[in-house]
């Protein structure tokens, strides 16, 4: 799918959410994966929150997409992680 194809304009400000079982790694683990595809994480940018039991984590990291490949390229690394569970 070209950007054409697609109802975002880029640039723009999206929101790459993994879940995953809760740990002290799993938002560096997060980060870090988004950091390969884009130049600057903002301050702020990046939220995590529990599930209701605590057992997983949602973490959202908000970034300047610039393009579809370079969403599709962040969200095929997150889902090839063996600790990402789901990306949205």
């Amino acid at each position: 799918m070209s950007d054409k194809e697609t109802l975002l304009e880029f640039p723009c400000q999206f929101p790459i959410k993994a879940m995953g079982v809760s740990s002290d790694q799993f938002d560096i683990t997060v980060i870090e994966i988004v950091r390969r595809h884009v130049d600057d994480i903002k301050e702020g940018a990046v939220t995590s929150r529990p599930s209701k039991g605590g057992k997983y984590t949602a973490v959202t990291v908000v970034i300047e997409a610039t393009s579809r490949k370079q969403l599709d390229a962040i969200y095929q690394d997150l889902t090839d992680h063996p600790d990402v569970l789901m990306a949205l």
